[in-house]
């Protein structure tokens, strides 16, 4: 059985990063050979199997030809007389088109190992155009390997602007772009996947709310990086420094200030309100692409209150109680911290502020644990009904939250826009 280790583990490898998955391609076999080996077949559209004993995937040579509009619209043919060069060709990028024999020699048909070490993400042939997920793919990997220096191969380029002029991206699902968006944000520079999106001309089709956000100038003495889409990055690569390879964190980062791209001309580059009227955009786009709830909920927070955590110190305490509900603090008190640290990065996703220190997060957090040792049990008085008892909870909560506010570690943060 002649096997090849493919795709990301041998481009990893090669790239000194650690290997996840193990993926091979069988040259030569049928699915009655690969059972009679003791393989399991799992998968409809096309063969693939499980090695009895690793548990590894093991698929046979394929070849896919387009039937129809959109990713999924291939017609995939496996069969012994199916080349491992002709399976390679179907792949996307030529730097995950490079086989291993087990012997550990490479088989490279289309110069993957060069462009690896010239750090290009180059398609491998015409057929990329067929499958418009490997756009979002693309920039996808960008912002994986942008800390190596990757760049996209200006051929590619010139082919993803192509597939947007055409429409493909518009038969996406959006359970695919959601995935590809939690990848790209689960890396170190999500802004790679952001900015390679927008360069051509697919981040207007995919998340058009936060594509508005290019161009859209903010004051320079709050935001020296002056474009509100550039800031969009900048706290995306922060977030995802903060909070490496969460999501939520970084969806949050994402749509903070969606409002911004509806700030009247005559008001710029001043962004009043800008809070308020970024929670529209941002549930329409949490419907169109089926956000999960958890996402969405530490979302609409940040985007209404992000502002409000800048300026703590100059809350009352009863504001800072009201803030902590309206988060559902007490309920889910993990998201407090969730919402301190996606305003942190926004705090630091700007140009010369990226070492920042952030006291806002500190006092939120503070007062979010004072409020939580309150107990049902030492303010509820016999006799009291519903509304009494969530008035006296309320006070209790205003109390402590009062007592560690006016301690000696009380914050002095400056002023946010």
């Amino acid at each position: 059985m002649k096997t090849y280790l493919v795709g990301g583990a041998v481009r990893d490898r090669l790239l000194g990063l650690p290997c996840g998955d193990r993926d091979h391609v069988v040259v030569g076999e049928t699915p009655e050979s690969m059972l009679a080996a003791g393989f399991q077949q799992v998968g409809r559209d096309f063969p693939v199997f499980i090695h009895p004993r690793t548990g590894e995937e093991y698929a046979l040579a394929r070849t896919e030809r387009k039937s129809a509009r959109g990713h999924t619209g291939f017609v995939v043919h496996a069969s012994p007389e199916v080349t491992l060069e002709d399976d390679l060709i179907r792949r996307d990028f030529t730097i995950n088109a490079i086989a291993e024999a087990a012997d550990g020699t490479l088989v490279d048909p289309f110069d993957g190992a060069r462009d690896l070490e010239a750090r290009v993400l180059r398609h491998v042939g015409p057929a990329f155009v067929e499958d418009p997920l490997r756009v979002l793919r693309a920039a996808r990997f960008m912002a994986r390997f942008a800390a190596l220096g990757f760049t996209i191969a200006p051929e590619t380029q010139a082919l993803m602007r192509t597939m947007v002029a055409d429409g493909e991206l518009a038969e996406l699902t959006a359970e695919r772009v959601w995935k590809e968006l939690c990848g790209a944000l689960r890396t170190p520079r999500p802004s790679a996947f952001l900015r390679s999106l927008h360069d051509c001309g697919a981040l207007a089709v995919v998340l058009p709310e936060v594509d508005a956000l290019y161009g859209v100038p903010q004051r320079a003495e709050f935001h020296p990086e002056v474009d509100t889409g550039v800031h969009t990055e900048l706290v995306c690569d922060m977030a995802a420094k903060l909070a490496p390879g969460d999501d939520l964190i970084g969806f949050a980062a994402l749509t903070h200030d969606l409002g911004k791209a509806l700030t009247p001309k005559d008001e710029l580059p001043k962004h009043h309100r800008h809070e308020e009227r970024g929670l529209e955009p941002l549930e329409v786009l949490c419907a169109r692409l089926k956000v999960p709830a958890a996402h969405r909920a530490l979302a609409v927070s940040v985007c209404r209150d992000h502002l409000r955590v800048h300026r703590i110190d100059e809350m009352r305490d009863a504001s800072v109680h009201d803030l902590i509900a309206a988060s559902d603090g007490w309920r889910q008190p993990q998201r407090i911290a969730q919402l301190a640290l996606a305003c942190e990065a926004d705090k630091r996703g700007r140009t010369g502020y990226e070492d920042a220190d952030y006291p806002q997060a500190r006092e939120l957090q503070r007062a979010h644990a004072a409020a939580l040792q309150v107990r049902a049990a030492d303010v509820i008085r016999e006799g009291m009904q519903g509304p009494e008892i969530a008035d006296a909870m309320r006070q209790a909560r205003i109390r402590a939250i009062r007592q560690v506010r006016s301690g000696p570690d009380k914050a002095s943060p400056g002023p946010l826009a």
